[in-house]
């Protein structure tokens, strides 16, 4: 089973599978008929017509691999399965064996078309679980609701989604509440609540009211759209197994046609009652066999069910490579905020120099209000209000923190290495203190500090125990306060963690593993991540609905921020593996079986038939158990 079906004979979907396949309903049917005649009813066309119709049922079966073969042959390729099949049935009619070489190409075709099927399926599962934008969205325009293709609507118009419809571009929630299901994005089938101004994507489903949201990004530019071109590319992107299989098939076929040629031509010099016709038939029985489709057509499908069963969990591979590479991780680096722990940060104490706490929290809130890290959130959310003051000129210092000139001031907000680097001196004991701290200074003089906590995610210390059964490595690393890294690590279980680390210090630290022969998994979730998400053998995004810059970066995208969906991953990858190598030996096995078997002459056509068609399609079907796993 091999290639040229992929580009040519995908079934219509407005033509029955009869009408498509009638040529080989036909072959087919002249090949029963005369087996019936000749087995059934011990009797045969005369030879005339039996000519005739098996020539027929040949070229309305055949065709397709004979020009593939031509083409090939064409550009200078002859040792391909296409030559290899031609030659045999085409030898086989040369012998008078009409009815085997007809039977060659007519259950090639039958196995051809149960692959072309389970690919189509295949991508259909796929499409259906992300394709899944509607073709007409509500749209306010001039204060009238208008039925459009979401394909005109721009962004900043206002569109309307009703309980139980899908959202079909990506934008943020005008009203103050609304639940959507987002199965089809994450896996998770548990409700999401959002808020005014929170982010909605397309391909969520509306589950009470009636909602608006505000357009941010075009139609082919939604999340949704960027998934589906994610999975769509992940099929082209080949495994080692499949670049593998690749090359052994050039190197194996001019073997095989080699070989052929020794069992026609040594017994004419070893034989006294040598037969060429005997032996000529024998090497055509081994080139029929030795066809490598079942390996050439089942590999890949075994990595497309891989990466259509991560698909339906929620969990995005870029490639086939990546299911191979994520099995051998023997390593597992975590971001710390937004993977392990929720990321939702809550103010906890407010503390000014001068007990002017109200002043310290408004220039605070001034300048966070500009950021976008969980951090400035959480600060810019405490004690809800209107902003009394305006940040101008804000900078920010990567690692560091904020820089702004607020009611004519010049202010900083951030870690205790931006006070360092404008020397502004601080109190010592503040370095003492546990949770995540934000200093703040004015005009030069260190006012005073915001502490701020977050919460490890329910599932985290599952996860890490989980992993160290496995017999992972598990390390942090965070630019959080080393004091606050430790203690999460404690609580959660992590062999090792790092703190008060800049994006650059992850990337020392995760290029120390390598160094030390680890296979080393990064998964973060933040735009700082991306360098070292592109630096580890296999790059996780967490939480891909939302930072577009790791998502680029990334190998695999986990499409909710729960850890144990890496572990899923892993599971998927392992998976398909299995499956992928299961295939391997099957096939291998058998072929090898049954080419000493038909150069001893034990071996028919009929057997090298079978051995050929039914091994790729045991093959085939095994590559499908995938799509029907759970993790």
């Amino acid at each position: 089973m091999c290639e040229y079906n992929h580009e040519h004979s995908h079934t219509p979907k407005d033509r029955p599978w009869w009408i498509v396949q009638s040529k080989l309903l036909i072959a087919l049917v002249i090949l029963i008929l005369q087996l019936l005649l000749k087995y059934g009813f011990k009797t045969t066309f005369p030879f005339g017509v039996a000519l005739v119709l098996n020539v027929t049922a040949y070229l309305l079966a055949g065709i397709p691999v004979i020009k593939m073969a031509f083409r090939k042959a064409k550009r200078g390729d002859i040792f391909n399965e296409f030559f290899l099949m031609s030659i045999a049935t085409l030898g086989a009619f040369a012998i008078g064996e009409f009815e085997e070489g007809v039977a060659v190409m007519v259950f090639y075709q039958i196995g051809e078309w149960f692959q072309d099927t389970a690919v189509d399926n295949a991508k259909k599962s796929i499409k259906s679980l992300l394709d899944i934008r509607p073709d007409k969205v509500t749209v306010l325009r001039d204060g009238q609701q208008l039925q459009v293709n979401p394909k005109t609507v721009t962004i900043g118009e206002t569109i309307l989604v009703k309980a139980g419809e899908k959202v079909a571009l990506d934008g943020r929630l005008v009203n103050e509440r609304a639940a959507f299901n987002t199965a089809a994005l994450t896996g998770e089938s548990k409700p999401d609540t959002k808020y005014t101004g929170d982010a909605v994507f397309a391909g969520m489903i509306n589950l009470e009211t009636v909602s608006e949201i505000a357009v941010s990004s075009s139609f082919q530019d939604s999340k949704l759209s960027k998934i589906l071109e994610m999975v769509q590319d992940a099929t082209a992107r080949k495994s080692k197994t499949q670049l593998f299989i690749s090359r052994f098939a050039r190197i194996y076929v001019p073997i095989v046609f080699g070989l052929a040629l020794l069992v026609l031509l040594i017994p004419a010099l070893v034989l006294s009652d040598y037969s060429f016709q005997e032996w000529f038939y024998r090497s055509l029985v081994f080139l029929v066999i030795s066809c490598p489709c079942a390996l050439v057509v089942s590999i890949p499908l075994g990595y497309f069910g891989g990466i259509g069963l991560a698909s339906r969990n929620g969990i995005l591979f870029k490639g086939g490579n990546f299911l191979d590479a994520i099995t051998a991780v023997d390593t597992i680096v975590m971001d710390k905020t937004g993977t392990l722990t929720q990321g939702v940060f809550e103010v906890k104490e407010v503390n000014a120099l001068h007990g002017e706490d109200k002043e310290l929290l408004d220039y605070a809130k001034a300048i966070e209000s500009n950021s976008t890290h969980p951090i400035a959130k959480a600060i810019a959310n405490y004690q809800p209000g209107s902003l009394t003051l305006k940040a101008e000129g804000i900078e920010e210092i990567a690692g560091h923190g904020l820089k702004a000139t607020v009611n004519g001031k010049e202010v900083l907000a951030g870690n205790s290495k931006l006070l360092d680097k404008f020397n502004i001196s601080y109190p010592e004991e503040i370095k003492n203190i546990v949770y995540s701290i934000v200093l703040i200074a004015i005009a030069g003089q260190y006012r005073g500090y915001i502490t701020v906590a977050d919460r490890s995610k329910p599932d985290a210390s599952e996860v890490i125990a989980a992993m160290r059964v496995q017999g992972l490595y598990t390390v942090m690393l965070s630019g959080d306060k080393t004091a606050v890294v430790n203690e999460v690590a404690k609580e959660l279980g992590v062999d090792k963690a790092y703190g008060d680390l800049l994006p650059e210090d992850k990337v020392k630290h995760v290029q120390q593993l390598l160094d030390e022969g680890k296979n080393v998994a990064f998964a973060g979730d933040g735009v700082n991540d991306a360098p070292v998400v592109a630096l580890a053998q296999v790059g996780i995004a967490m939480g891909g609905l939302g930072a577009d810059a790791t998502i680029e970066t990334a190998d695999v995208v986990i499409q909710n921020d729960e850890p144990q969906k890496i572990l899923s991953a892993i599971r998927i990858g392992k998976i398909t593996r299995s499956i992928v190598w299961q295939n391997v030996i099957l096939a291998m096995g058998v072929k090898i079986i049954v080419l000493i078997l038909g150069a001893g002459g034990v071996a028919t056509l009929w057997e090298a038939v079978i051995a050929d068609v039914g091994v790729a399609l045991l093959a085939i079907l095994n590559a499908i158990r995938i799509q029907n796993k759970t993790v």
